[in-house]
């Protein structure tokens, strides 16, 4: 019996997915493969912006930089296989592939979930020790904080992969989920999953609390700080530098805690769904409109961008783009950010 566990173990899982219902499956895969699409589209404009704009080679947008590719990888991680299943009327998911998912997801999860943390830490510096920014906020500390937060979600995902490899399966091997969720898995484990629900609790409260908490303090100091400042407009230019910061930030824990609370408070898979819908695929995808709306100085290399590349299509191959073309949009902001300097927009 335990041989014949293992060996389904080792065959497959089936996604049952958002629903079976096949009239609704061609909507699914255009929605999906809309919000994939803008997902990507989105944050690698966002990339290729602050790659291509030296006015935005800033810590901040440096880690923003690592936010998007994060949220493309984690998208890239779970859409793909969905979009699979959908096209191929087929739910199966290899075994092998199946953990596969679930470890790069936790890998890029815990990675937003870092790096917000670090934002929040740059933004921190960046107003309560405005003098000292760019000696806090060196390139090399850049560099480390990143490869940081990979090293503890590369360990973070590894262990609960590991652990997972230990688990034997009976035969309800249906994943009420659009992907393979860490959750559900341990949920159909039929041997001891104790040792895998106390490090789910022990991560999650480390890696859940502890950035929670370090975004907390910055905010209060950051807030401290400003309410100092005597003058109205200096607040408010003090409070546009966290504006973007703080909203995709309450939309990244707001959705985060909808899930716990869905898959906690309901029995209904469908609500969970929902709400690791949010979660997973529409927070990665609204993070680009927040930051490029709410910041003029990403809005106006984003124009410079798309003016470049409009210009490589329309111009004839083989003439020059005249040397003016392409920067006037992201020059007339130039005095304003020589004002910004010490406080970079985000």
């Amino acid at each position: 019996m335990k041989s014949e566990n293992k060996t389904t173990l080792v065959a497959e899982f089936l996604l049952l997915g958002l629903s079976e219902d096949p009239d609704l499956q061609p909507v699914l895969f255009g929605l999906f493969l809309s919000i994939y699409l803008l997902t990507v589209l989105g944050n690698l404009l966002i990339i290729l912006a602050v790659t291509s704009d030296s006015h935005l080679h800033t810590p901040m947008y440096f880690f923003l930089c690592n936010l998007s590719l994060a949220d493309i990888c984690s998208t890239s991680t779970l859409v793909p296989k969905m979009l699979l299943n959908i096209q191929t009327e087929s739910k199966a998911i290899i075994y092998a592939g199946c953990l596969a998912q679930a470890y790069f997801f936790l890998v890029f999860i815990c990675m937003d979930n870092l790096l917000l943390t670090v934002m929040a830490y740059d933004r921190y510096v960046a107003i309560c020790h405005p003098l000292h920014y760019t000696v806090i906020m060196n390139p090399r500390l850049c560099v480390q904080l990143v490869l940081i937060c990979l090293l503890i979600s590369t360990v973070d995902a590894l262990l609960h992969t590991l652990m997972l490899m230990r688990l034997s399966f009976c035969k309800h091997l249906e994943i009420p989920h659009f992907f393979c969720d860490l959750a559900q898995i341990l949920k159909m484990a039929c041997s001891d999953t104790f040792i895998n629900n106390i490090m789910v609790y022990l991560t999650t409260f480390l890696l859940g609390i502890g950035p929670v908490s370090g975004i907390i303090f910055s905010y209060t100091r950051i807030v401290s700080s400003i309410l100092r400042i005597p003058s109205t407009g200096g607040k408010y230019k003090a409070f546009s530098t966290c504006g973007s910061h703080l909203s995709v930030v309450s939309l990244f824990y707001g959705t985060a805690i909808g899930v716990y609370l869905s898959s906690a408070v309901t029995d209904s898979p469908r609500k969970a769904i929902v709400a690791s819908v949010m979660y997973a695929l529409v927070t990665p995808m609204l993070n680009p409109f927040i930051y490029s709306l709410r910041n003029k100085d990403m809005k106006g290399a984003l124009r410079k961008l798309t003016m470049g590349m409009l210009l490589q299509v329309i111009v004839t191959p083989g003439k020059r783009v005249p040397a003016g073309c392409g920067r006037g949009m992201g020059e007339l902001t130039s005095d304003t950010r020589m004002a910004d300097s010490a406080l970079p927009l985000v």
